[in-house]
């Protein structure tokens, strides 16, 4: 497939970086010089020096030949109006844009061929948003995906002394849960990729992915680690787009403050939340500051500036002086990695949220949705399986009898009942039929062309 992307910045190089990766043809462009060969250097990619807007650099990055363009810069007035001159002057099929501002959600009307003609709307903020709103809800947890509108999560736990399941076999999940049924689809220990089976023990500080009907997280956190009283009190660093929107999601259940140094800020997000929050002017490094404002007695911290090592420090700071439980937007890879699994609980990496999105129109097959996981190296798949014995390879089958690579794990199985869509735990034998959805996990990405394949239908079914 060939890709081009216009924007050099974090979302655009993790994509590139990804793409290379599955033996994708890309050009990128950006106007930044540096940025770009920094790329070359690092990846068997082209790149091209420009305005993404400029028809004679579109042209010379080969626009004409491309499957899909991905504009991605940082303004979002010039990825719309890439898209436009993509599909009216060059006929791309593919156009995906990325935009900040909310403004753009909702009219669907500007969006279509006769306006911007944008196939897919991308929001980072929108995006970090619900992470961050569900990382909140589910305090025990490192990251929270649904999948299957929301029937199906997929958590991934920290295993902590106390947890019923620690220093158990897998199989006594079984006589722990009776009435609940759950795959744990992998195990990381010490950052090593386990692939666990029945006798497999958790142990403590394994980072564990369980797969469980949405309806029962609770119980199966319960075997991980000790429930923790739900988040009441909510500490927010930081009110730009991303702090406010967050506010806005929590503050009917919960009671946030937001701590914020530009008064004017301070002053336009109290009028525009009406009372819902409390809104601080300060510097959440200030130890003084953050111990009158009892950050003691906060549930959640979260810090959530443009500013990785703002971040990182007001979060260490929380954390030493008694907030239960802190979280950190960390924007570099690296950095987070630094961090997270010590005195900072959850680190959210923006850009890699947003991959997730991207990915779903870039795998082959008909893919629902995809996730990128332990900082890219890892994916989640929500895959519809069409066909029958003779057109696929999966339909018809039972688990078992799939012939999954090494490092792949089908965990659970949504399928259309009616109006109602019902959730089966992917066991041995399992039947998969057509039109099923299938939350597959996989370990290594390295194995993303052998699960395109495996899953995609024959020519002779169409």
């Amino acid at each position: 497939m060939k890709i081009l992307i216009l924007g050099a910045g974090r979302v655009g190089a993790n994509l590139a970086e990804m793409l290379v990766f599955d033996k994708s043809d890309v050009t990128v462009v950006d106007t930044d010089i540096e940025a770009l060969e920094k790329l070359q250097e690092r990846f068997d990619l082209r790149t091209v020096i420009g305005t993404a807007t400029s028809l004679a650099v579109l042209e010379e990055a080969g626009i004409d030949e491309v499957d899909m363009l991905v504009a991605v810069t940082a303004n979002d007035e010039v990825n719309l109006v890439a898209c436009k001159l993509a599909h009216s002057k060059f006929n791309v099929p593919q156009r995906i844009a990325r935009v900040r501002s909310t403004q753009w959600l909702g009219a669907t009307d500007l969006l279509d061929n006769d306006g911007f003609a944008v196939n897919k709307l991308i929001s980072p903020e929108s995006s970090v948003t619900n992470t961050i709103k569900k990382l909140i809800q589910v305090p025990e947890a490192l990251q929270v995906i649904e999948f299957a509108d929301g029937k199906v999560t997929m958590l991934v736990v920290l295993a902590h002394a106390g947890g019923l399941l620690v220093s158990h076999p897998i199989s006594d999940l079984r006589s722990h849960l009776p009435s609940v049924d759950c795959r744990i689809v992998a195990v990381y220990r010490k950052g090593r990729a386990l692939f666990p089976d029945a006798t497999t023990h958790i142990e403590v500080g394994d980072e564990v992915f369980v797969l469980v009907a949405t309806e029962n997280v609770s119980q199966v956190l319960r075997e991980l680690r000790q429930i923790e009283d739900p988040v009441r009190r909510v500490m927010i660093v930081g009110g730009g787009n991303v702090g406010t929107r967050v506010a806005m999601a929590i503050a009917d259940t919960m009671a946030p403050k937001i701590i914020d140094h530009n008064k004017v800020r301070c002053d336009r997000i109290s009028q525009s939340l009406g009372g819902k929050v409390l809104v601080i002017n300060g510097d959440a490094t200030d130890e003084a500051l953050l111990v009158e404002e009892n950050v003691s007695e906060v549930d959640m911290f979260v810090a959530l500036t443009n500013d990785d090592e703002n971040n990182i420090m007001s979060a260490l700071l929380a954390k030493r002086l008694g907030a239960r439980r802190v979280m950190a937007l960390i924007n570099r890879k690296a950095y987070a990695e630094l961090v997270e699994g010590g005195n900072i609980d959850i680190t959210v990496t923006p850009s890699h949220t947003t991959l997730g999105e991207l990915l779903k129109y870039i795998r082959r097959g008909d893919i629902e949705a995809v996730h990128s996981l332990r900082r890219g190296a890892a994916e989640a798949l929500e895959i519809i399986v069409h066909g029958d014995e003779k057109s696929s390879k999966v339909v018809g089958k039972m688990v078992e009898e799939i012939d999954l690579p090494f490092g792949a794990f089908l965990g659970a199985i949504v399928r259309d009942e009616g109006s109602e869509k019902k959730v089966l735990m992917a066991h041995h034998d399992t039947e998969v039929i057509n039109n099923d959805h299938l939350i597959v996990f996989v370990s290594n990405r390295q194995i993303i062309p052998k699960i395109e394949k495996l899953f995609s239908v024959s020519a002779s079914f169409f």
